[in-house]
């Protein structure tokens, strides 16, 4: 069993940054990958990045690419999202998720935290 919770949200500015970490309870933390997806309104839910739980290889998705960083800290079972040159079209809900295995499908993941909100402001 994995307990997930994230923070860091908040407001920004266009152009801004903001980390956000999600902190898991369990062991095991450090044999799971590690997903971040987000939300807008009306939208369904979407893939962002992953981080596996082997090597650390990443993988963003191409909206992102570039401006977000994901990794890992498995010593304090936390993963984080470094966002950099946020854009309004980056508002939403971001999750993180642990799955098995690195894969960008929602369905393939186990574990869910609560999601945290990010707005930008134009």
């Amino acid at each position: 069993q994995v307990h997930l919770v994230e923070s860091g949200g908040g407001l920004v500015q266009a152009g801004g940054s903001l980390r956000l970490s999600c902190a898991a309870s369990g062991r095991t933390f450090s044999s799971y990958s590690m997903g971040w997806f987000r939300q807008a309104p009306g939208k369904e839910r979407e893939f962002v990045a992953v981080i596996s739980w082997s090597f650390g290889s990443t993988y963003y998705a191409d909206s992102v690419k570039g401006r977000f960083t994901i990794s890992r800290d498995n010593a304090k079972n936390t993963v984080y999202l470094q966002m950099n040159s946020l854009k309004p079209e980056d508002t939403a809900i971001y999750y993180c998720a642990a799955a098995s295995v690195a894969t960008i499908r929602p369905h393939e993941y186990n574990y869910w935290g609560q999601g945290t909100q990010v707005t930008v402001s134009s």
